[in-house]
Parts: C-alpha cells; sequence; structure tokens
C-alpha cells in the first residue's frame, strides 16, 4: 500500500488509525516517521515519504515520533493473511527467530537460502532480516526501559543486543533520546514494575469483539494451564529460555497484558505469542467489510462486528489438543488433556493464580501408553501417531507452510478434515480455515438459510473467502455455548 501515494496521503491527512502499521509516514523536514493516526498537524503532501516497516524507515535515516510512538503500533495484517515467503518469514522474526538463529536459521526454516530472503524482504519491505529484528529489539529495549527497574545493561541484554554500545546507539538513534532519558520521561509517578513481571498495553485495530475470543479460551482452558481468573485469562508458556505467565484483560483501546518470565529475554517472543494467541493483528475493517457483503451474514457482523479467530499460544499443543476434541464435548476434551497435563506437564510456581503446568512437550508425551488413554483405540492410535510426527519435526508454527502442513497431517491415521482445519484455523493461522462438518456451523447455517450439507456449504462459503475462520466466528456465535461469551469478572 505504502507506494499508492494518493491513498496514504489521505489517511494521514484524516489520521485514519485502520492503516497504522500498514504504512509508516517519514516527513523530510523534521526526520521522524509517523503512524498514520499522528496526533499532530499532518505534514504537507510533499514532504511526506512512506516506508512499509519501522525498519526501512530507520534505515532511511528518520527517528520515531515522540507522540505517537511509530514502534508501537499494530503489526501490518499482511503477515497474517498471506502464505507466501515473505509472510511467513515476517512471522518468524516476530517470533524472534532472527535473534535466536540468525538469518541462517530463518532461511533454513524457510527452505531458501539467505541471499534469496535478503533480496524478497528487501524488495517488499525496504529492509533485511537484520534490520527487521532490531527494530524490534528497539521496541523490546523500550518495553523494558520504561516499564522494568532493571539495570540498563540488563535491559540491554535481555532485548536481544550484543553488546551496551549497540544498544546505546540503537536506543539513540531511533527514539533520539538516551535510554536514560527514556526512563525519566515515564519514571515521575509510575513505579517499575518488580523483576521478570511487565505491565504493558497490546494495541488492536478497531473494532474488537472480545466476547468469543476470550470466551473461547475461558471455556475451552485447560486446568493447570489455563484459568479465567479476575477478568483475565491467564495461562502458562513455554519460551525459549524458561517458562512464564501472561494475564489477558480485554479493554475498550487495548488488551491488558502482565507478564511474569523466569528470563526477560523472552519478552519479545512472549508479547508476539500473546499477539497472536489474540489476533490482534488482524483488519476487522477488511474482514467484516468482505463477509456483510452476504445479506445471511451481515446482521451477525452489524450486531457484533470485530470478531477476531482466537488462536493457540503453542502449536503441537493446538494439535494435540483438536485430536483431544473429536467427536466429544468441551468438557470431556479439557478432562482428556488436563489428565495429560498432570502425567506429563512441566510442573511450574505460578504466584498469582492456579496454574501448574506447562502442557506437554511432543518428545514428553512420546512415552505415552495408550492404555491409559480413556477413549477409543482408533484415536488413541490418531493420537500417538501425530505425536510421534510432531516429535519428529512436523512444524505447525507460525512460519510453517499451510499446504504442506494440510498434506502432512491428512497422511496421518484419524486426521479427517475437521480435525485439519481446526489445526490450520488455530494453530497455522490461516484466515480461509473452514469446518463445514463442524455441528455447530451447520446447526448455524440452517438457522440462518444457508445449506447445510458440508459440500453446498462449502461452495456457498466460495463467497466469503479468504475470511472464512472468521466467518465461522460469527456462524458459532448464533449458538449460545459458553464459547461465545465473555466469562463473568
Amino acid at each position: 500500500m505504502y507506494q499508492d501515494v494518493e491513498r496514504c496521503v489521505r489517511a494521514v491527512q484524516s489520521k485514519d488509525a485502520r492503516f497504522d502499521g500498514w504504512f509508516f509516514t517519514c516527513v523530510v523536514t523534521t526526520g521522524i516517521y509517523c503512524r498514520p493516526s499522528c496526533p499532530v498537524v499532518p505534514p504537507k503532501p510533499e514532504n511526506m515519504r512512506f516506508h512499509p516497516s519501522a525498519a526501512a524507515a530507520q534505515q532511511a535515516g528518520f527517528r520515531a515520533c515522540k507522540r505517537c510512538r511509530p514502534d508501537t503500533s499494530p503489526g501490518s495484517p499482511e503477515w497474517n493473511h498471506r502464505a507466501d515467503v515473505v509472510a511467513r518469514a515476517m512471522r518468524l522474526i516476530g517470533d524472534g527467530v532472527v535473534d535466536r538463529e540468525g538469518v541462517p536459521g530463518l532461511a533454513a526454516r524457510l527452505g531458501y537460502s539467505t541471499r534469496q530472503i535478503e533480496r524478497q524482504l528487501r524488495a517488499e519491505l525496504g529492509a533485511g532480516p537484520l534490520a527487521l529484528a532490531r527494530a524490534q529489539r528497539a521496541q523490546t529495549a523500550r518495553l523494558l526501559i520504561e516499564t522494568s527497574a532493571l539495570p540498563m545493561g540488563d535491559v540491554a541484554f535481555a532485548a536481544g543486543f550484543a553488546s551496551i554500545r549497540a544498544f546505546n546507539d540503537t536506543v539513540r538513534e531511533v527514539f533520539a533520546l538516551t535510554p536514560s532519558q527514556l526512563r525519566d520521561r515515564v519514571a515521575k509517578g509510575h513505579p517499575a514494575a518488580a523483576s521478570g513481571t511487565l505491565t504493558l498495553r497490546l494495541p488492536f485495530r478497531a473494532p474488537l469483539c472480545p466476547d468469543n475470543l476470550f470466551g473461547h479460551l475461558a471455556a475451552t482452558a485447560v486446568p493447570g494451564v489455563e484459568e479465567w481468573r479476575d477478568g483475565a485469562y491467564r495461562r502458562t508458556l513455554r519460551l525459549p529460555h524458561g517458562h512464564g505467565v501472561a494475564a489477558l484483560s480485554p479493554r475498550p483501546e487495548y488488551v491488558a497484558c502482565t507478564l511474569t518470565l523466569t528470563d526477560l529475554r523472552d519478552l519479545t517472543i512472549a508479547i508476539s505469542r500473546c499477539r497472536w494467541l489474540l489476533d490482534l493483528d488482524a483488519d476487522p475493517v477488511a474482514v467484516d467489510e468482505a463477509l456483510r457483503a452476504d445479506p445471511a451474514l451481515a446482521p451477525l457482523v452489524d450486531k457484533a462486528p470485530g470478531r477476531r479467530v482466537p488462536r493457540a499460544a503453542d502449536a503441537p499443543e493446538m494439535a494435540v489438543r483438536a485430536v483431544l476434541g473429536q467427536q466429544v464435548s468441551t468438557a470431556a476434551a479439557r478432562t482428556h488433556a488436563a489428565r495429560l497435563v498432570t502425567a506429563h506437564g512441566e510442573p511450574i510456581t505460578d504466584p498469582g493464580g492456579g496454574l501448574t503446568h506447562l502442557f506437554p512437550t511432543p518428545q514428553a508425551l512420546a512415552g505415552l501408553d495408550p492404555e491409559t488413554l480413556a477413549f477409543p483405540r482408533t484415536r488413541r492410535t490418531t493420537l500417538t501417531t501425530l505425536i510421534d510426527a510432531l516429535a519428529d519435526g512436523l512444524d505447525l508454527g507460525i512460519g510453517s507452510d499451510w499446504d504442506l502442513a494440510r498434506d502432512r497431517l491428512a497422511a496421518l491415521p484419524g486426521i479427517g478434515p475437521w480435525t485439519i482445519e481446526t489445526i490450520a484455523m488455530r494453530a497455522l493461522g490461516d484466515p480461509d480455515a473452514f469446518v463445514p462438518t463442524d455441528l455447530g456451523v451447520r446447526h448455524a447455517a440452517r438457522a440462518l438459510g444457508l445449506p447445510a450439507t458440508p459440500a453446498a456449504l462449502t461452495r456457498r462459503a466460495a463467497a466469503w473467502r479468504p475470511w472464512r475462520a472468521y466467518a465461522v466466528q460469527y456462524l458459532w456465535a448464533t449458538g449460545d455455548h459458553a464459547i461465545n461469551h465473555l466469562p463473568a469478572a
């Protein structure tokens, strides 16, 4: 979009927050870059330059605006609904892969050479993977500086910088302030969080309907791993350097997020997992506009616009839970999952609530005795075969190839269309995943006068593409199941 200058200028002049994260406005007379909704008086069009990423703006010599804080805008929705290599790369960079594994690790996960990845990212985003990861480190550093009492040296290494000098230079270059000046700007009247615990706001594009989003997560919560407590969805997170606990609460203009981490180096990836879980980088205006074009869906969209797809913080966990949920009630699926957690999960201590375990990894479940599972033998075989595939490297994460993942799942015994599309919707994040065989979807379709047979409904749903996963949320919401309601505080 950033190449459509006229459209970008209109968005800036109208301070349209819907375009925050889509592109960044650089002002040649001031040397700063802003989000489109920046509250200051818009510059003259001839003084505007547009870039597709904060990293590209920084590489062009611009610093972040101190008013609108463009580094904290929602991520581009482009990386959520596309399946090409650039989108997959951006999802992986957001998940901290470059910081942990370098550019060669990113390229290896994508099946391309480092040169190919560099070329494709520069062509579309104006910056390579190292610059994109550097921009992300700068934002992580800012969060730690402003919300914790950590010494600056600890902040630097927790944010992923290799040296104090690189940390100081980057912060000064990106924000035109030293780390100490950044902290001083917010220190007065704002006590810092305890070490390891951070409170922050997760931005999103309005509107956001929290009912089915938090309702689904709370209603399907696995005891010990997830809970709804004091108006917040809480869950444990398995992270590269340890574990964490996230508490997420919906607010009118943001999602309140409290993270308790055993290692602050995991801050970036913890934020990324939370945003992914809640689908916060979606473009609800585009989704709802497309679905509203169908007269059958229009009343549902108008009643509660901005529904998101509740996703998964851990892809292998979601795959296992999808199999556990085959042809059983929500309560039964939770019971099966809780038994696995108690027997094979990793215990943790949660000072703030009732969370007790991390969900077991495929490796921890590899020795599972099928005879201990209280469901039919065929489903036991399905589960153990899936676990073996996950332990052997079946990739269902945010940077995976959606079509390849579907093909590999379909080759496993007992993994049918419902399970595949449920995993595609919630683990892979495919916005076009569709479950026409789901009982709730079929009941809703029948009530709305839509075709109720899977084949006929699939043909009708072609008009909803590429947003069929969101259409499923609207269809499910016609029922009175607990997944559709925000839990009582």
